[in-house]
């Protein structure tokens, strides 16, 4: 993707830019949910950040987590 920014996304949002494919928001986001759980580093860091898990967005400092360790959209 290119130009691709670190700012704060809906996780929805944000996940469907890594599952543009999904038949819904709610699947693109089960999906990155699931990739997220497998990676147990980023797990941690994301705890570390202190946002709840029941947060609607990702701050940009989750996002740039999630890119170090997932890769851009």
């Amino acid at each position: 993707m290119e130009n691709f920014k670190i700012k704060t996304y809906g996780k929805s949002e944000l996940a469907l830019l890594y599952f543009p494919e999904a038949q819904s928001k709610t699947g693109a986001l089960q999906n990155l949910n699931y990739w997220i759980s497998r990676n147990e580093k980023l797990v941690c860091e994301l705890n570390n950040c202190g946002a709840p898990a029941k947060a609607k967005f990702f701050t940009p400092r989750e996002v740039m987590l999630i890119v170090e360790h997932l890769g851009e959209p």
